[in-house]
């Protein structure tokens, strides 16, 4: 092969299992002749979509990063300090960090938006009233089923007066609050506040799909490639983790 005579970096859009992502293509030009040598995403923003899934979803990663360079300073010799090149390197790097986060965010809630109404469906049956995929309205507590599993542990959704005060908000859930969807079956026990809690079948749902892959939810792995917490060698559910996915639920 000749010599390569010359070499272009461009940004290219590319549709990788149903979400446009901007990736790097290396094209090298020898004569008449192109070869395309690598496509890959910023590693950067790819780091920043597990920092918002297991480390802090809303965190501002310019104050982060800034207060990790006055520390840095802090502990350096008086006569040596952080050159403006070196600043303006970790700046761009907070820039692409703070985007896979962002993106990260708006991806999986859009993408478990409409799997939900699915996960929450008894298998073979419907929901009644039907809940549109991309519809607002006629969910949470204006739907039977979405706000029984809203409801606040303790409050009984099948109580007629507790049901209409929480659809016309003059019962106002507190944070403090748990619903039901994070109990397993969906059951409190009044006796014991935290047998079964975070251990609902919706939030594992929820967390095979975001950290394993789509399919896995359905107990029929086909993934052809490896899922978040593989990638990321995570080998048990975090703390913080278990907080997004309940958050995105």
């Amino acid at each position: 092969m000749t010599e390569l005579r010359q070499s272009l970096v461009c940004q290219s859009p590319l549709i990788v299992s149903g979400t446009l992502r901007q990736l790097n293509v290396f094209f090298y030009h020898t004569g008449h002749t192109v070869y395309i040598l690598q496509i890959s995403q910023d590693p950067l923003v790819h780091h920043g979509c597990h920092f918002c899934r297991a480390v802090h979803a809303f965190c501002n990663m310019q104050m982060l990063i800034m207060n990790g360079l006055h520390t840095m300073s802090d502990d350096a010799p008086e006569d040596e300090t952080l050159p403006a090149a070196c600043i303006a390197y970790y700046s761009e790097c907070k820039e692409h960090i703070q985007k896979g986060a962002n993106g990260t965010r708006a991806d999986d809630t859009k993408g478990m938006k409409g799997l939900i109404i699915d996960w929450i469906t008894p298998k073979g049956q419907s929901l009644i009233p039907h809940i549109h995929h991309n519809v607002k309205s006629g969910c949470g507590f204006n739907h039977v089923c979405t706000g029984a599993l809203l409801c606040p542990a303790g409050l009984n959704w099948n109580n007629l007066e507790t049901c209409t005060k929480l659809t016309n908000g003059e019962i106002q859930v507190a944070g403090d609050q748990w619903p039901m969807f994070l109990y397993a079956n969906y059951m409190y026990d009044p006796e014991d506040p935290w047998n079964g809690l975070l251990r609902s079948g919706l939030l594992i749902s929820a967390f095979k799909h975001i950290f394993m892959s789509p399919s896995s939810v359905d107990q029929e792995p086909k993934a052809t490639c490896s899922g978040n917490a593989h990638i990321h060698s995570m080998c048990l559910m975090m703390k913080v983790s278990l907080a997004y996915i309940t958050t995105q639920v």
